[in-house]
């Protein structure tokens, strides 16, 4: 095999003539594309490339995934099973009426650090209850501070 012949298998220009070769016997059928080397594309071509025109997204598997979980914890143990919602992605009410003072302290914290490292939000939204949401779920109002005690 000669140098020549070498080049042109490696750089598929022995392609192109057997393509145009082809296509006055093949057309009905769409025209090959021919293969050569890709360049590596950027993120951007990438994603353009998997996205195709008119994809259509079910509202209600949108509206299914959103859930609100209620929780009244008893032990600090429990903060733990509180988290783990939230990193699925689900808003969780927490009323820490029911559990010691310096409990439901450890159990802000904890969830405090949760909801930051998840970049939600956490609100007092009671006497010792709390919303805590992911980054998906947006909380619109506030509040008033006044508390009865």
């Amino acid at each position: 095999m000669s140098i020549k012949r070498k080049f042109e298998k490696w750089f598929y220009l022995d392609d192109e003539e057997e393509i145009q070769q082809e296509q006055p016997v093949r057309q009905q059928q769409p025209p090959i594309q021919e293969q050569q080397p890709r360049k590596a594309a950027t993120r951007k071509q990438q994603l353009s490339e998997t996205q195709q025109p008119g994809t259509v997204v079910s509202l209600q598997s949108l509206q299914k995934s959103s859930k609100v979980v209620l929780f009244e914890p008893r032990v600090y143990a429990e903060a733990q099973d509180i988290s783990e919602h939230l990193k699925n992605k689900r808003a969780v009410v927490v009323n820490l009426q029911r559990i010691e003072r310096d409990q439901g302290i450890r159990i802000v914290d904890f969830l405090s650090g949760t909801v930051y490292a998840l970049g939600g939000d956490i609100q007092r939204i009671g006497t010792d209850i709390f919303l805590c949401v992911p980054e998906n779920v947006e909380v619109a109002g506030s509040i008033s501070d006044f508390f009865e005690r």
